[in-house]
């Protein structure tokens, strides 16, 4: 049962453009209406928007993961905080299920922006007070803000698919596609209580890797293995990690991503290659022309509406990461 109790005011949600399903997913979830509200273009490209109630002391929360046209959503979610704080919102908390430019989190080479930290100044300077997210690419991320941030796990909606389907199947083993992944792996290894092994890959270009070699986790060969990552954009990592397990004699090969990009031709990628299942979470809206038909989408919303009761009632967010 959602709580009233809090000092912020009664609980008010809207949803921009980005996701409008999910927004009513978690609102559901909630028990509560989605905030009346217009987003849209000008002609000329311009954001505009308007909500068509009061939220005078209220507590607010925006539902909007900045997915593709990540410009766009991004917009459309500023000028929907300066909107709300112009109208004397009681607290805005940001609900970016996916937050864009997450991969622009350092210098990597001379010149380079640093475009996650940018994105973070313009949020904070917008008005917002919150954010809650999941899977950042970077969990630096979370100190680029000067506000608070809570960061879901998407391993736990996967420990409890594996746990419902998978764990009486044969024997399994995680595996992390890259160095980067390796501690949210092993988070999920550790839950679901399988081996953890790692791919040590070489990127040749921003789009390109090749895989050298496999580390840890015994003998692939015979077993079933779960992929686990953050993004899948193109699909060319995952893809190739998957080539090179199935060589080494797995059985079986599913994939756990949290966010499903799908840009250019990972649709074919996926469904061409070695993989029995890709699993991905709600947290980007996929048009059904970019959905690989080996795809299986598992909702976030009941876990957000979750976190979004805690923050609104006071309560403590880490109990959820059990």
């Amino acid at each position: 049962m959602l709580s009233r109790k809090y000092g912020h005011g009664e609980i008010k949600l809207f949803a921009c453009n980005a996701n409008p399903q999910l927004g009513k997913s978690i609102a559901h979830h909630l028990g509560v209406p989605l905030g009346n509200s217009t987003v849209k273009q000008f002609s000329d490209g311009e954001t505009y928007v308007m909500f068509e109630e009061t939220v005078r002391g209220l507590d607010v929360f925006i539902i909007q993961p900045t997915s593709y046209p990540v410009n766009d959503n991004i917009m459309e979610l500023l000028i929907m905080t300066d909107a709300l704080r112009r109208a004397s919102a009681g607290r805005i908390t940001a609900v970016i299920p996916y937050f864009g430019y997450a991969r622009q989190d350092r210098k990597d080479r001379s010149h380079a922006p640093i475009t996650a930290k940018l994105v973070a100044n313009l949020l904070t300077a917008a008005g917002v007070d919150r954010v809650l997210s999941m899977d950042l690419h970077a969990p630096q991320i979370q100190g680029f803000f000067d506000i608070p941030v809570d960061h879901l796990r998407g391993t736990n909606i996967f420990s409890k698919y594996y746990n419902e389907h998978l764990k009486n199947t044969g024997e399994f083993i995680a595996v992390s596609p890259d160095m980067g992944s390796v501690s949210r792996v092993r988070t999920f290894a550790e839950k679901v209580n399988i081996p953890l092994a790692i791919v040590d890959k070489r990127r040749t270009s921003p789009d390109v890797s090749e895989v050298t070699n496999i580390i840890g986790g015994g003998d692939i060969a015979g077993k079933n293995v779960i992929l686990l990552d953050d993004i899948i954009a193109t699909g060319g990592s995952l893809v190739n990690a998957a080539t090179a397990i199935k060589a080494l004699g797995a059985k079986s090969i599913y994939a756990c991503i949290t966010h499903a990009v799908l840009s250019k031709d990972a649709k074919s990628k996926v469904e061409n290659s070695a993989l029995e299942k890709l699993l991905v979470l709600d947290c980007v809206n996929i048009p059904p022309e970019r959905c690989p038909a080996n795809l299986e989408v598992l909702s976030v919303a009941g876990y957000f509406a979750e976190a979004i009761n805690c923050i609104h009632s006071g309560k403590a967010i880490s109990a959820l990461f059990d």
